[in-house]
């Protein structure tokens, strides 16, 4: 096989996988909606606050656990596999299969004989504790699963990935959503609905890993018997190896859960200390009372506002699941301008997806929270909506740069830009949300120059330490002209129909939506947006750009 057409082989695989996690990642993030949206409407503003509290404690320790290693994992099973190294490829998953069982394990141990502690002490809401207890079954299924997940991806299959996440999102709907409401509205206990629909959560986490140890024995029946006589390193060499990638990665992820945890105690102790002192209402000397329920009030609306917020960057996790693996391969090929190519592909075709939703939620903030949840304050969700629709456009950015930047071995650089991220957080909120005249609405303020000061510094990274970096100008100019436009058009259309029309909330919402959604289609074709070489790298590409009529 030509050079060429290798090439061309590893980027249609690359695309091929990125396709299918993507439509995963589409149908888990429906289903999340599903999820999310009615619980929201299910659970009293503070309970939710209480839900998204213990998710903090969960991702943390979720963080420390896989962050990292995934990664490692399909970088060291990509390059072991270009080289043909069979024997090798075997043991560096029992290596880290014992190392994700043996993190799993402790994380386990610590949220369910802690969770006191961390209630009272790290998030500041003794609340949250059964809710931290309810998600200790999930985090250590979650680890293993991430094995198994970053086994699939370094050989460039993504199918088990996808159809577990579907399993796992499904479980949670239905399971979660049922014990949820039985809490609520069968039981009377509101409290113990957010306990019903983490037990859905860990029970879908659960059933996603019997999947996939399913599907690893039957890959591993078929490849048992193909000839394998390279002689592996040793199992202390490999660790060593999958740390060195691993451990800044997972730092650098860590730093991002433990700002979210720190603000997420800030958040809460300023508004109640706000609460308390300016608006006189009690707190008593076990930290319940008025004050904090009030802080548990807003809190929650701010929870409801970023289950929204995550949609538009969640839809990165497919591209980044590629990128890692697929580059590294090129790499190890030393192949620098496949490596770009790919990369500026993933960018481009990232940015599409995410600067639509993230200008549609900035332009349509109040509305998008009056359709979604029609009890809500839209007086206080609209801004916060508003504000986090354009942040979450720089967290996607985030999270492809960070992708290229640990597929090119500079894994140390994020962890300093995350650093100097959250620190601005931190210093950001701690001025706004102590404010009595601003309150809530500075937490997303933090969070945007948060995740604008990190794509600052890791965009710099990259143009100085990668010999061929993507042109990031080039990829982002016309999504965003495209996005902005869209954005106007969903405003002014908004304003036409509840204006002068007079329809009501929800269906003027639904119309602006869907006048947004042509127009900007119209202009990604105008603009030629996606290039002929992007579309021929994904499967079916070519057929596509003759329809599109695309040169």
């Amino acid at each position: 096989m030509s050079d060429y057409q290798s090439s061309k082989s590893k980027k249609n695989t690359f695309f091929g996988g990125a396709a299918i996690l993507a439509a995963s990642s589409l149908m888990v993030k429906g289903i999340g909606a599903l999820f999310r949206i009615p619980l929201g409407n299910i659970l009293p503003d503070e309970v939710m606050g209480d839900y998204n509290a213990a998710y903090n404690i969960y991702n943390f320790f979720l963080t420390i656990s896989t962050a990292g290693l995934p990664v490692a994992l399909s970088k060291t099973i990509s390059e072991a596999n270009t080289l043909g190294r069979r024997n090798q490829v075997d043991k560096i998953f029992r290596v880290a299969f014992t190392t994700f069982l043996t993190l799993g394990l402790i994380s386990f141990f610590c949220m369910t004989f802690l969770s006191r502690q961390m209630a009272d002490v790290v998030i500041s809401n003794p609340k949250a504790i059964h809710c931290i207890q309810s998600l200790a079954p999930s985090v250590l299924c979650v680890c293993v699963i991430s094995s198994f997940r970053g086994f699939f991806q370094g050989h460039f299959n993504m199918w088990p990935t996808g159809v577990s996440q579907v399993i796992e999102a499904g479980c949670k709907l239905f399971l979660g959503l049922a014990l949820a409401f039985w809490f609520v509205k069968a039981v009377n206990d509101p409290e113990m609905g957010s306990v019903g629909a983490i037990i859905g959560v860990s029970f879908g986490s659960a059933v996603a890993l019997v999947f996939l140890v399913f599907v690893f024995l039957r890959h591993r029946r078929q490849t048992d018997r193909l000839p394998a006589n390279d002689t592996p390193d040793s199992s202390g060499t490999i660790l060593t190896n999958l740390l060195r990638l691993a451990i800044p990665i997972t730092i650098g992820s860590a730093a991002t859960s433990l700002v979210t945890l720190i603000d997420t105690k800030l958040v809460m102790s300023q508004l109640t200390t706000v609460f308390q002192t300016v608006d006189g209402l009690a707190l008593n000397a076990d930290g319940s009372g008025p004050a904090l329920d009030a802080a548990r009030g807003l809190y929650g609306i701010y929870s409801k506002t970023m289950s929204i917020y995550n949609l538009p960057f969640s839809m990165m996790v497919p591209l980044t699941a590629c990128i890692i693996p697929a580059v590294s391969a090129a790499l190890t090929r030393r192949d620098h301008k496949e490596a770009q190519k790919i990369s500026e592909s993933a960018v481009r075709v990232g940015l599409i997806v995410a600067m639509p939703m993230g200008f549609g939620l900035f332009a349509l903030g109040g509305p998008v929270m009056g359709l979604l949840f029609p009890a809500i304050d839209t007086s206080i969700a609209g801004p916060l909506l508003s504000t986090l629709g354009l942040t979450s456009v720089f967290v996607a950015i985030q999270l492809l740069c960070n992708s290229i930047l640990q597929a090119n071995g500079m894994v140390n650089l994020p962890i300093l830009a995350v650093v100097a991220g959250g620190v601005t957080k931190i210093l950001v909120n701690y001025q706004l949300v102590g404010n009595p005249d601003i309150r809530i609405f500075g937490a997303p303020v933090g969070t945007l120059c948060c995740f604008a000061i990190i794509d600052a510094l890791e965009l710099f990274f990259i143009r100085r330490g990668i010999p061929k970096p993507p042109r990031f100008l080039r990829c982002v100019f016309k999504p965003l002209i495209s996005a902005a436009v869209m954005a106007a058009a969903v405003y002014a259309v908004y304003g036409l129909l509840t204006g002068p029309v007079g329809l009501g909330n929800a269906l003027s919402t639904l119309g602006a939506i869907c006048v947004g959604v042509v127009v900007y289609l119209v202009l990604v074709l105008a603009l030629r947006v996606l290039s002929k070489d992007d579309l021929a790298l994904m499967p079916k590409g070519d057929k596509i750009a003759k329809v599109l009529h695309i040169q």
